[in-house]
């Protein structure tokens, strides 16, 4: 492993003259990393681990371009006719879609999610094409477009709560296929125990060997079913996440409203615009401004000469005439002059009140 943290590019060291990784040591080391990463207590976020994910990922990638070019499996072959050196490349696939899945950008979680699926599946198909063992093959991406859609297009909640007999058969049928996966998991790495510590002893010939590799495609077969199922789900949930981010980043349309106009609610300017019109008999100011009148003039209740302003304006008029009588007569105006001593005459002859009808009783 340290050899592997000290180089640059796919695990080759630094120099000009050493030689570039062969396909098994990429191998060895890539598969290394992943168990690394898969049982490390640190966190899987940690910038450490994330590195040595994507130098994992990178061996792993080189190898199986290495593996392409050396056309080591045939769809015309049968598993008995794979070397058994070969057979450990068969996990190429399958490790690469483990490690891809220890990736943690959240940003691209759904490319993550879509690519290690990709990886599994190429694997499995590879697994059924050998016969490596029996078990259904998901469908792709895309090509189960019966149910959800039905179901959508009907509308009818009740379809989607209630499910058909077909339903409920094909539930109890992957229940079971889940029970048989867990179980053949659970054998084969129990069987693997043992296989390796032969394996790691450097004394196992080419039969168990064998054994071991088989053993090890068989239980990634489990491992990518589940993988897979978890990835549908999770990739359901992603899709709908950016559909809801989508649609709160552009928000519909709406029409614009003209600003509303600020209105008063206050009852005595409404009653002044109404009652002030020029209407007779009815009053033509406010509470307010009446008030105010009267509080310049110094008539209300409280500033304690509440009837001395109307006496006070007679007071001044009578003065003012006489003043202009006055000023009259000093001026020889015989005019005012007659007037006034035919108002004396009058008033010699004529007792005070003379000629006022609009009392009588």
């Amino acid at each position: 492993m340290a050899e592997c943290e000290n180089s640059n590019v796919v695990g080759q060291p630094s120099g000009s003259d050493a030689e570039p990784p062969k396909l098994p040591d990429l191998l060895d080391r890539g598969w290394k990393i992943f168990e690394e990463v898969d049982t490390t207590n640190e966190a899987l976020g940690s910038n450490s681990i994330q590195v040595k994910v994507k130098r994992g990922i990178g061996m792993l990638e080189e190898a199986s371009r290495m593996a392409a070019q050396l056309d080591l499996f045939s769809r015309n072959e049968e598993l008995e006719e794979v070397a058994t050196a070969d057979l450990k490349y068969l996990l190429l696939p399958a490790l690469l879609g483990a490690l891809t899945m220890k990736q943690t950008n959240r940003d691209k979680r759904l490319d993550i999610v879509q690519t290690a699926r990709a990886y599994f599946m190429d694997f499995l198909r590879r697994c059924k094409e050998y016969n490596v063992s029996r078990f259904e093959l998901p469908a792709s991406t895309g090509e189960d477009t019966s149910g959800p859609d039905e179901a959508s297009e009907s509308g009818l909640s009740a379809a989607k709560s209630v499910p058909r007999p077909s339903d409920l058969v094909a539930m109890a049928a992957q229940r079971q296929a889940k029970i048989e996966r867990y179980r053949q998991k659970k054998e084969l790495e129990a069987r693997l125990s043992d296989v390796r510590r032969a394996v790691d002893s450097g004394q196992a010939d080419d039969e168990v060997s064998r054994d071991f590799y088989l053993l090890n495609v068989r239980r990634w077969v489990t491992v990518c079913l589940e993988e897979i199922e978890s990835i549908d789900q999770e990739a359901e949930i992603l899709k709908k996440m950016d559909v809801l981010k989508q649609s709160a980043a552009t928000p519909p349309a709406q029409p614009v409203r003209p600003p509303m106009k600020p209105f008063i609610l206050t009852k005595d300017a409404v009653q002044a615009r109404v009652f002030g019109a020029g209407y007779p008999s009815l009053p033509t100011m406010t509470v307010d401004d009446w008030y105010e009148q009267h509080r310049k003039h110094g008539a209300l209740p409280d500033q304690g000469i509440p009837r001395r302003v109307a006496v006070d304006d007679d007071t001044d008029a009578k003065e003012r005439e006489e003043e202009e009588k006055e000023k009259k007569a000093e001026q020889d105006d015989e005019e005012s002059l007659l007037k006034a001593r035919n108002w004396d005459d009058w008033k010699d002859t004529h007792r005070r009140g003379y000629g006022n009808r609009q009392n009588m009783g």
